[in-house]
């Protein structure tokens, strides 16, 4: 792969991640409108692994808090960090269980762009109806188990390429009561363990497969994701301080439509 196309993919997995517009879609769109060869599932996961560190870096405070309190945990104490710690395993455990199933079944994902054109459109108007017409009574410190069960359950369709992980999640949150910013900051905190799960397998393949240009390829991605992810996350929690979801549902409905006009012959 060329400097070029690693660093496109980088600064597109980095602002996208985060902000509710399926980074996985667009990562599966540049080479295709790029007209470069598809990167492969290996390299989508090494940016996603550089989202990891910068959610990792710019929520320091709060993985802090989880760890610290997993440790308390281990001592027969329970404090805010280690329920916060258990609330995001939780969350996790069902799209990890639709991971590795689909992981056995469609190695290299779904990549189709009819699909991605529906997923953007439909829960682009989803986040939307949420974002409208749900409250905004609760903060984090208010979730339950049964709020972080519904979440995760929502996850699952993020394994569908143009759903976004963080856009069905902020919608969930959202659909439950919970405030813009508590909604994207437990979206953020639960792609760790996620995205984290995704490295290690691929990282194993990687490391199986003793390519040392893949390796620099993939090492040199998550660098570059890293950075673009960190002032992307900044911007975004800074926009929902005092703005709403709807330009992002406004970005999903255009983009969702042109490539279903795209996908059905309409325009080429």
């Amino acid at each position: 792969m060329s400097l070029l196309h690693i660093a496109v993919l980088a600064l597109v997995q980095g602002i996208t991640e985060f902000l509710p517009i399926s980074s996985s879609a667009h990562l599966i769109l540049v080479p295709i409108v790029a007209g470069w060869p598809d990167q492969g599932l290996l390299i989508d996961v090494a940016v996603h692994v550089g989202t990891l560190g910068a959610v990792m870096l710019y929520f320091w405070r709060d993985v802090w808090m989880m760890l610290a309190g997993l440790g308390r945990v281990a001592k027969g104490r329970w404090d805010p960090g280690a329920k916060l710690a258990v609330l995001v395993i939780v969350a996790t455990l069902p799209v990890v269980a639709a991971g590795l199933v689909l992981n056995r079944f469609y190695p290299q994902g779904i990549r189709s762009i009819e699909v991605i054109g529906w997923t953007t459109l439909g829960f682009g108007i989803l986040l939307y109806a949420a974002d409208t017409f749900g409250l905004t009574v609760r903060r984090l410190e208010h979730i339950r188990f049964s709020d972080a069960a519904v979440i995760g359950v929502s996850q699952i369709l993020a394994l569908i390429p143009g759903t976004s992980r963080s856009g069905i999640t902020m919608t969930a949150a959202r659909m439950l009561g919970f405030d813009r910013i508590d909604a994207a900051r437990f979206s953020m905190l639960l792609s760790m363990p996620t995205i984290l799960g995704a490295g290690v397998l691929k990282g194993l393949e990687l490391y199986q497969s003793a390519d040392a240009r893949l390796t620099t390829d993939a090492f040199t991605a998550a660098g570059l994701a890293l950075v673009s992810a960190l002032v992307a996350i900044a911007a975004l929690m800074a926009w929902l301080r005092r703005a709403t979801f709807t330009p992002f549902v406004v970005y999903r409905v255009v983009l969702g439509v042109l490539l279903l006009a795209f996908a059905y012959g309409f325009i080429g």
